[in-house]
Parts: C-alpha cells; structure tokens; sequence
C-alpha cells in the first residue's frame, strides 16, 4: 500500500522579480512501513518537499496523494484537519513551548483535535513511556538536555497514531551519539507500530537506518536506492 504519492510535482517560489525553482518533476511512491531519508546538498529541495508532502505549502504543478486522497482538491479546513489527524512533524529546532512541560506539549495536539483532558493526558503518558521519556514528563524544556527534547518532540509527533510522519533534518542540533540514539528510535518504533517516517537529512551517518533513499540535485530526484 502507498501511503503518499507524488506526481510531477513541482514548485517555484517567486520573490518581487525573481523565479526560483525549488522542486522539478518529482514523481515518488511511498509505502506504508517505509523509512525513506531524503539526502541532498542545502538548497536542493528537501525541505520544500515535505513541506508539499505535510500540505504546509501548496506545489506550482503536480500533485500530493495521502493515502489516496489528492490534497489539491482539499479545502484549506480539510488540509488542516489532515494534517491535525494524519501528519506528524518533527523539526530541527524542537519547537516545544516553553511554558509547558513534557507531558503539557504532547498533549497538545490532543487538545487541538479535541479529545477529553483524562483520555489526552492517558494517551500522552503512554507514548512518552514508548519514547523512554516517562521519567522526565513533568519537566520544562530548559531542565531537558537536546535528545530529550527531541524525544519530547517526537512523541508529540506520534500521539495523534499518525500514518506518516515528516522529520526535517530531526538530528542537526545533536551530537553523533545522540543523533543515532534518535534513529536508532525512530528504527524501533517503525518496527514495532508501522509508522511511515520521511526524513529530510544531510547526515551520511543515518543512511544505515533507512530503508529507501532519495537523492535530490536542483529540485531532480538524482538517485533512489
């Protein structure tokens, strides 16, 4: 089964007389289970393609299919409920709020699709314990080293059971040992919940955990091995 499919798809962003193309014909299939890493130099479009696959930005041409469904017939409401309920995303920079502890910002996509404090706080509770982060739930983000965080981050990304989740470079502010403590994971919990991961990496290291790598050079697939 895919899970996401790209056709043709293409972007071009255009600052006050400019053209800058960003993504070139990419055609991908996905399938569900896959741990697919998306290497390429900075600018050769990774980025921009989970942003296109995360329905963050809308592509120029082509088009996003999730789990069959085509995202440019989908109404800026309904992309924001698939996103709520069929996308989670991890990012560089953690983006955990600082007022809130562990446990308060896992839950917090939870509360935006409006599920009961008590099942919320359950749901919340569980998967910290999935990421070993139960001991540190009542903690504030600035008591938590980067891996934790990361941890954090990816058990916000993981509470909602979403079919794919998008991770832009998820290992950039971490150090070796810590980045493959974060894949190795990232590893298991694919192995062991069938979680869909797209990771958008320039770290050569993490190519051992995938299992489908893509290559981009100037918005072109350039390799898919």
């Amino acid at each position: 089964m895919f899970v996401i499919e790209t056709r043709n798809l293409t972007k071009v962003y255009r600052p006050v007389g400019k053209e800058i193309p960003a993504l070139n014909g990419i055609s991908l299939r996905i399938r569900q289970s896959t741990i697919l890493l998306v290497t390429g130099r900075s600018g050769s479009g990774k980025s921009t393609l989970l942003n296109l696959i995360g329905c963050l930005d809308h592509p120029t041409s082509g088009k996003v299919i999730l789990q069959g469904n085509e995202m440019s017939k989908c109404s800026e409401r309904e992309l924001s409920i698939i996103r709520r309920k069929n996308i989670g995303f991890v990012f560089q920079q953690f983006h955990l709020l600082p007022h809130l502890s562990a446990l308060e910002n896992v839950m917090l996509p939870l509360k935006y699709s409006l599920v009961p404090r008590n099942e919320a706080k359950a749901r919340a509770i569980e998967i910290l314990g999935v990421v070993d982060m139960s001991h540190r739930q009542d903690h504030y983000p600035s008591e938590l080293s980067s891996g934790e965080q990361q941890r954090a981050a990816i058990a916000r990304a993981l509470v909602n059971n979403p079919a794919v989740v998008l991770a832009d470079e998820p290992t950039g502010n971490l150090d070796t040992k810590t980045a493959n403590s974060i894949f190795e994971l990232i590893k298991r919990l694919n192995d062991t919940s069938n979680q869909t991961f797209v990771i958008a990496s320039h770290d050569n290291s993490l190519k051992g955990y995938a299992d489908r790598i893509i290559q981009l050079q100037d918005g072109r697939i350039e390799a898919d091995r």
